[in-house]
């Protein structure tokens, strides 16, 4: 009788042995069958990144295009390392100048160009089929005046420490003898009637630049009444380039452009465009236009590749380009040091502008 009871309870012993056992494989089978906090077979793999066989970026000629197009090969690369981080493995990266500044802003509405680096005044010209995403940050300068001898009394003209969201126009005479003698007046704080402007040869951009045409025309407006299409003698140059080299050469009295296109275009001025003395000598300021906003990053809303994912992808990019020396050194061709990012209202301004000019016409 006690051999059976103890083996009863042996037996007893081994069952619970084996029970405990099988519930800790369990336990051990269920903790191997829950998610990692650190990752594992079960964890959320990792997103690929979306792939994209060419991305294009159009510039507008305000220099030299094939001085552009050398200056910013560089960002080819660092734009696909860019997007790669952001989750967009690019294939090529295609940059090209346009013919004029229409061209781009054409380009970005027919949706043949992704990305555009336009000024403000493009930008609102072409605004049914491009979006603004950023607005680029410049060096200040060292005049910043409404007064047209305060530019030539200063000259000249330096680069400041503070980054400006704006930028001036400048109406600028040339060598000739007429445009010695708009400068002349000018300096010795006379009046300009427009009677003198007219009797100048003109160059101008292309209608929708900002520094090019339209303030330009906004001053001939607020002055004496008249706009760019009065004149007598106006010619429409390609690029600003071409603008100074025809002004060092007296093939035109006045040119209009950007407030420190004298300090791009300083060494080319004798070197390449035959100046006779420097281009700070040769050439004085005879009218100022309120600031103008700057230019713009735009992206296409046409563009088959482009949704809200890539453009905030973009938008990042260029910002995070900026922010790096060899970033700030390819976006310097436009006098680019940065960008911040931009909302359509932005530009408001540059829309009453362009409505002004379209009510001149």
């Amino acid at each position: 009788m006690l051999k059976k009871v103890l083996f009863a309870i042996m037996v007893s012993f081994v069952m619970l042995v084996l029970v405990a056992c099988g519930n800790n494989a369990e336990e051990s089978s269920s903790e191997a069958e829950e998610p990692s906090e650190t990752g594992g077979e079960s964890s959320e793999a990792e997103e690929e990144n979306e792939s994209i066989d060419t991305l294009s970026v159009g510039f507008v000629p305000s220099r030299d295009p094939d001085e552009i197009i050398t200056a910013t090969e560089p960002l080819k690369e660092l734009l696909k390392k860019e997007m790669a981080s952001l989750g967009y493995d690019i294939g090529e990266v295609d940059i090209t100048v346009g013919t004029n500044y229409e061209a781009v802003g054409e380009a970005l509405s027919a949706g043949t160009t992704d990305i555009g680096l336009i000024p403000g005044g493009t930008y609102v010209l072409y605004d049914d089929g491009a979006e603004v995403i950023l607005t680029a940050t410049r060096a200040g300068l060292s005049i910043d005046s409404d007064d047209a001898k305060d530019w030539n009394d200063n000259k000249p003209t330096e680069a400041s420490d503070e980054q400006a969201t704006s930028y001036r126009a400048l109406i600028i005479a040339g060598p000739s003898e007429k445009g010695q003698e708009l400068a002349e007046k000018v300096n010795n704080g006379e009046e300009l009637p427009f009677e003198d402007v007219n009797s100048a040869s003109w160059a101008v951009m292309s209608s929708s630049s900002p520094a090019g045409y339209i303030y330009p025309a906004l001053w001939l407006d607020e002055n004496y009444g008249k706009t760019i299409t009065d004149l007598d003698n106006v010619v429409q140059s390609d690029s600003y380039g071409s603008a100074f080299a025809r002004l060092a050469q007296g093939q035109i009295d006045v040119m209009v452009t950007y407030a420190d296109a004298r300090r791009d275009n300083e060494d080319k001025w004798q070197e390449e465009f035959d100046g006779e003395g420097s281009i700070w000598d040769d050439t004085n300021v005879i009218g100022v236009t309120p600031g103008i906003y700057n230019d713009t990053v735009s992206v296409s809303k046409n563009s088959e590749i482009m949704d809200d994912d890539l453009k905030s992808a973009i938008q990042q990019a260029f910002i995070n380009i900026g922010e790096t020396e060899e970033g700030k050194e390819v976006i310097s061709i436009y006098n680019h040091e940065g960008y911040q990012k931009a909302e359509s209202s932005d530009y408001d301004n540059e829309r009453k502008a362009q409505e002004m000019v379209k009510s001149f016409n």
